[in-house]
């Protein structure tokens, strides 16, 4: 077959297989793994030179540890340090003596299980972040907890992949005769690069960059990180290890987000490429001929990498519910590991049937991750939230004057400025990990949902002055404004709307003040843009002013027709057209104003 006809088969498989994986939230890297396994030896056998594609689809991991290099600037290492040294190093290192001492126990050589130990301890860094993204969880504290340890996990892979050829015994290991002559030379280059591409590269790439031509920058960015690979795999040490030190010489240089921008492209696809690549090598008849023993494994990985996570994480700090989210989300295998058994199976530690039998063991648990994420939210909404009400609902403090339902990023800053003044409150909020991580600032605010009407009495809503109803979800906020106007008529509300037709439904609950959460940081950007643009400061406030006061008006005008799409359009055309009328009328008085206060001259008595 043609690397014409190979190339169109690899395009068609991801372009069907990632987009519907993505759709089912089972993430782009199982979509490029079922890939694999389809076109590969095991089912359709489209193509079957595996070898020879994963030698070149390793090319994606080169790039993506460069990638990764780039990120890494010293500043944002200092800032999460003892997260990633800290929580990672006592993840993968208990990880790692765990299941390789269990290796070790079946009958393995201590090298084999070293390997193994380490390369089940990564997690996937491209699964879990995406997952997290799309769950919006990872500004949590147990988000960025992954984050530090998937961290540190991508950077142990790099001595790791170093380590690798001293550990061989085979005829792979033949290069490695004198291993203090192979570590001085490997010393010496590292070196040579870290000094030597200070100076150079960054010299090399201005000249480069004043070109202006884009795909000669490009190119020369390939070419620096090919060739650095090239100079460590000349002295025995990997790819990934020269390209990872190429992408922290130039973190922090000017060209930093352009070399990232031109090698992302290459990235994304080498790397799906290299997923590809291994799915296509997951040999499926081991499933057929020991499925107890690859479920079984499967099932155990998951199991104990998870435990050992939530036990990590709960001596760090982190509440029951964090640690259990944690463990669900880094308990599966990673994309490394692929690499770390490909190349100790080339290097003949491991027999091939093993390297199979944990590329399946791998492959598999990285499948069952959204499942597992599932079970651990079943499992939170069944455990958590009763606990928490046990620990948070119940309010014995005196009646305050204000009651502040959604104790987030708006509602604490409300909080705060009553602080200020000393005026107390109550705070309210139905996230049990937010109430546990304010409560560790020292902010007093209880769990629960403020729809609830037995939670508003216990706060002594009756009793209340004001209710500031801050709550994020609008169907939320809604229920809690219908329950205080069913029950505490007099209560005086004042709310957050999030968008305009949030706030129509609050006007409809006759809330005494709506205020859109982004109106006026949008009005004062706007003024901004305009003084930016030479508006005259008067000229611009003037402008905002007029529209502010104009959007208000009508917010109440087309409240009345919200309900009426027709009616609402026309509305809102008309509101435009007054609002333009009006302006140009402002400017008419200016410009008479001028007129009236100009200097006498001479001409004028003519």
């Amino acid at each position: 077959m043609s690397l014409l006809s190979e190339t169109a088969i690899f395009l068609g498989a991801a372009v069907l297989a990632v987009p519907l994986f993505r759709r089912l939230k089972l993430g782009a890297v199982l979509g490029y793994l079922a890939a694999g396994v389809v076109i590969g030896p095991s089912v359709l056998r489209l193509v079957t030179e595996v070898d020879n594609i994963l030698s070149f689809a390793e090319l994606g991991v080169v790039l993506l540890l460069f990638v990764i290099g780039l990120e890494l600037q010293p500043s944002r290492l200092w800032v999460l340090r003892r997260s990633v040294f800290g929580l990672g190093s006592a993840q993968v290192i208990a990880t790692a003596v765990v299941l390789g001492a269990i290796a070790v126990a079946i009958g393995m050589n201590w090298q084999a299980g070293l390997v193994l130990g380490f390369g089940l301890a990564m997690s996937s860094t491209a699964f879990v972040l995406q997952v997290l993204a799309e769950r919006r969880e990872l500004t949590t504290r147990y988000g960025r907890s992954a984050f530090a340890i998937l961290l540190f996990q991508d950077l142990s892979v790099i001595p790791l992949l170093a380590l690798i050829p001293l550990l061989a015994s085979g005829p792979a290991h033949a290069e490695v005769q004198n291993p203090w002559l192979a570590a001085a030379k490997a010393i010496g280059v590292i070196l040579a690069v870290i000094f030597g591409g200070r100076i150079l590269l960054r010299k090399v790439l201005d000249v480069i960059a004043r070109t202006a031509l884009e795909e000669i920058f490009t190119a020369a960015a390939l070419l620096v990180i090919i060739g650095v690979a090239l100079l460590m795999t000349a002295v025995g040490l990997s790819m990934s290890l020269g390209a990872f030190l190429a992408g922290v010489l130039l973190a922090d240089s000017e060209y930093r987000h352009e070399l990232e921008a031109a090698i992302e492209p290459f990235k994304g696809l080498l790397l799906g490429l290299f997923f590809i690549s291994v799915g296509m090598s997951a040999d499926l008849s081991v499933i057929a001929r020991e499925p107890l023993l690859i479920v079984g494994a499967v099932i155990a990985l998951l199991t104990i990498k998870a435990l050992i996570v939530f036990a990590i994480a709960r001596l760090a700090g982190h509440s029951s519910h964090s640690a259990r989210n944690l463990a669900a989300a880094l308990a599966q295998g990673g994309e490394f590991a692929f690499v770390l058994f490909t190349l100790a199976g080339n290097y003949k530690i491991m027999d091939a049937p093993l390297v199979d039998r944990l590329i399946v063991i791998v492959t598999l648990s990285m499948a069952a991750t959204p499942f597992v994420l599932k079970l651990n939210d079943a499992l939170n909404r069944w455990l958590i939230k009763p606990r928490a009400r046990e620990r948070y609902d119940e309010i014995n403090d005196e009646a305050t004057p204000v009651i502040i339902a959604g104790f987030g990023r708006v509602g604490q800053i409300v909080g705060r400025i009553l602080n200020l003044k000393k005026i107390p409150y109550t705070a309210l909020d139905r996230n049990a990990e937010q109430v546990e991580t304010v409560r560790r600032f020292g902010r007093k605010v209880y769990y629960g949902d403020a729809s609830r009407l037995d939670l508003l009495r216990a706060a002594k809503a009756d009793q209340a002055k004001l209710f500031v109803l801050a709550i994020d979800d609008v169907e939320a906020s809604l229920r809690t404004a219908e329950t205080l106007r069913r029950h505490f008529p007099d209560l005086k509300i004042y709310a957050r709307a999030r968008n305009r037709f949030h706030a129509y439904r609050l006007m409809d609950l006759n809330c005494e003040l709506i205020e859109r959460e982004t109106l006026q940081s949008s009005l004062y950007l706007a003024k901004q843009v305009l003084i930016a643009l030479d508006v005259p400061a008067w000229d611009a406030e003037t402008t905002v002013s007029r529209f502010q006061v104009h959007d208000e008006k009508n917010l109440a005008r087309q409240h009345a027709v919200y309900h009426d799409e027709t009616q609402l359009i026309q509305t809102v055309k008309d509101a435009a057209r007054e609002l333009e009328g009006l302006l140009e009328q402002d400017r008419e008085e200016a410009s008479e104003i001028d007129a009236s206060s100009a200097p006498f001259s001479p001409s004028d008595v003519r």
